[in-house]
């Protein structure tokens, strides 16, 4: 039996989490999930490879309002149907039309991360589609996360992982938006969908990990090379250059519906998508 332990969303790319009891599905991931984005003066994203700190920004969702906490200072609050100045934002090698937050959200980011930094929104009038090569040709649609709408992980993989270092670590290093169990280690990575009800995702691209995994989600704090060091040990893809960690999913069915912490998945077998070893 394979059942949800948690769902997370991620308003703010790259700023803290939330936990929810239940999540509704969208064509474009959980509903808010990564709608919000903080990019350079430049309209380049940035992330917590670049400003780790921006682990440190609570974000909360609370009448109509996304709401941000920093550790120092006043709360910042903006609507969740903000809209404003357009403009472009490019994240890794996309284009992605998006609506400026203004300048005292900038000005809130700017103090905080000790550089210039605007906070955009995704404008839904447009599309960013997933990397076809691994969708199969769907096209899965996302706002700003890194590429695919979902990450799944499963609780067996972490407890391998942490079997294999000094220090255990939390889920919230990998930032996963559906944790299950029921499986054994890793074996999300030979599932082709989880099926709930009328929902269907499909597992589509093994996660490819950096240096965010190193960051403590709470403090902002990079103080050793784990998890990284040991998954290169046993998950190394020489094809993805990278060490794995997760699956990457879309959605083929179910959109509007909710997934809710406890439910259960039926799984359909598929291939492993890693090149390992």
């Amino acid at each position: 039996m394979v059942q949800i332990t948690g769902l997370n969303i991620y308003p703010v790319k790259s700023c803290r989490g939330i936990a929810l009891s239940q999540a509704r599905l969208t064509e474009t991931g959980f509903e808010h999930d990564r709608e919000w984005l903080v990019i350079t003066p430049e309209g380049r994203f940035l992330t917590q490879r670049e400003r780790p700190q921006l682990a440190q920004i609570e974000t909360a969702l609370s009448d109509g309002q996304l709401v941000l906490r920093k550790p120092n200072g006043a709360d910042l609050s903006l609507p969740l149907n903000l809209t404003g100045p357009e403009l472009e934002v490019t994240i890794w090698r996309d284009k992605a039309a998006a609506f400026d937050a203004g300048d005292a959200a900038a000005t809130w980011l700017t103090e905080h991360l000790g550089k210039p930094a605007r906070l955009v929104r995704f404008d839904k009038r447009h599309k960013r589609a997933s990397n076809m090569q691994w969708t199969g040709g769907v096209e899965a649609l996302t706002q700003f996360a890194d590429g695919y709408p979902w990450l799944l992980i499963s609780q067996g993989s972490l407890e391998e992982l942490n079997r294999r270092m000094t220090t255990p670590l939390p889920m919230n290093r990998f930032r996963p938006n559906i944790v299950v169990d029921g499986l054994p280690p890793f074996g999300e990575d030979s599932v082709d969908e989880f099926v709930a009800g009328d929902v269907r995702l499909k597992v589509v691209k093994p996660c490819d990990r950096c240096v965010i995994t190193t960051t403590d989600q709470i403090t902002g704090e990079r103080n050793s090379d784990e998890p990284l060091k040991a998954l290169k040990e046993f998950r190394f893809d020489r094809n993805l250059r990278g060490v794995l960690f997760g699956q990457n999913m879309i959605l083929t069915g179910g959109v509007g519906k909710e997934l809710k912490v406890g439910q259960q998945f039926e799984v359909t077998a598929g291939t492993s998508k890693a090149s390992i070893g």
